[in-house]
């Protein structure tokens, strides 16, 4: 894809999703998959999951390595380069300056009440986030029945999500899944 209207539409709405994800930019992925799968079909469904698992198992800021994923499967290089500024370019500017207001009225009554009014809002885009996740990567039943297996074991047990991880893992690279 080589029209620069692609670019500038993509880095456009991860700069605008980055600067409203309360919690983090897993926040905003149903959005984010909307965009590129469904109303563009810049990648597939199954390249969107992929992205997404590939960037959950490797350290350090998974979600920039995602939308660079992304922005190189639109754009190639300079794809990935705008797409991972406009993930973290918005947020650090955004965090810079509320972090100054923030503490400068660090004493002031309504910070707790913030605090606690941000907290089930942001639970609530998590959930939707894994929500729409799961059902993008569910292609057909032993998928589905791996994403239930996890969930259950993650609700009714404190395992580690590292050992979910390695299981799907092992499991795909069975050819299992």
């Amino acid at each position: 894809m080589s029209d620069p209207s692609i670019l500038a539409a993509l880095t456009a709405r991860l700069a605008l999703l980055s600067s409203i994800s309360f919690g983090g930019f897993p926040t905003v992925l149903p959005d984010v998959r909307h965009f590129v799968v469904v109303a563009h079909g810049w990648v597939t469904d199954q390249e969107f999951t992929n992205y997404f698992a590939l960037a959950q198992s490797i350290p350090g800021p998974n979600m920039i390595l995602m939308m660079s994923f992304v922005g190189w499967k639109v754009w190639g290089l300079p794809g990935a380069l705008a797409s991972a500024a406009a993930t973290f370019g918005p947020p650090c500017t955004i965090y810079f300056a509320s972090y100054s207001l923030w503490d400068r009225f660090r004493d002031a009554r309504w910070q707790e009440t913030v605090r606690r009014g941000l907290v089930p809002v942001t639970i609530g885009l998590v959930i939707a986030s894994g929500t729409v996740m799961a059902r993008a990567a569910d292609v057909d039943w032993q998928a589905a029945a791996v994403t239930i297996a996890a969930a259950t074991l993650m609700l009714s047990t404190r395992l580690n999500p590292l050992w979910m991880l390695l299981a799907g893992g092992t499991l795909g690279g069975l050819g299992l899944l």
